[in-house]
């Protein structure tokens, strides 16, 4: 089976998806890191197109039922926490919107799923890498709620980090390929005043329910 979670920055996505592989027993894709990846290198060779730099990233997520965190490697270096940074995070959004990065993206990720359980999470798995998947789930929360979380991880300002979401969301909701939306029958998971746990549990109620079907 196959989970699809969507949604904005800050709507929870990363972590309900891992503790919900981890909850379910499948294995965690976290597409988001790849586009970090690829931002990254972009940010080490600005000259370069990032398409070409996405199609010859070898970028490996080691994750797996049990594993607390995922791992990413890219061209076999341990890059987990460089990604992270504020920088490569707001460098990923821009190279998201890029059509050539995002075929080649996506051409990764349907490898990786072809086989197996899987809980994937990004901004177009449920429309465009996985629009068959089992379960389709988006994922919103109200924009200052998102901004507070988001703050809380970096620890950074929350009027901050809500001008530049504010900046995000209307990059990812605009841009001509795999716009940021709900995918055709996702169901929509409003988090804002739930607990992670809470989240966790009802979509695992729905994975449950379908895998008795």
């Amino acid at each position: 089976m196959l989970v699809a979670i969507d949604g904005p920055a800050g709507a929870g996505k990363s972590t309900v998806a891992r503790l919900l592989a981890r909850r379910l027993g499948y294995t965690y894709l976290d597409s988001g890191a790849m586009y970090r990846c690829v931002a990254l290198l972009s940010l080490a060779a600005p000259t370069r197109a990032p398409g070409p730099l996405a199609r010859a990233a070898r970028i490996e997520l080691a994750d797996a039922p049990g594993r607390s965190a995922t791992r990413v490697l890219l061209d076999g270096r341990d890059v987990s926490e460089e990604i992270r940074a504020p920088e490569v995070s707001e460098a990923a959004s821009r190279v998201a919107a890029d059509p050539d990065v995002r075929e080649a993206l996506v051409a990764k990720q349907r490898e990786l799923i072809a086989d197996g359980d899987w809980v994937a999470e990004g901004r177009d798995i449920g429309t465009v890498v996985a629009p068959g998947a089992e379960l389709k789930v988006f994922l919103t929360a109200d924009a200052t709620e998102r901004a507070r979380r988001r703050a809380a991880e970096l620890g950074a300002d929350a009027d901050t980090v809500l001008a530049e979401q504010t900046l995000r969301d209307q990059r990812d909701r605009d841009r001509a390929h795999s716009p940021l939306s709900p995918a055709p029958g996702a169901e929509m998971l409003d988090t804002t005043g739930l607990d992670v746990q809470a989240v966790v549990e009802r979509i695992a109620a729905l994975a449950r329910r379908l895998q008795r079907l």
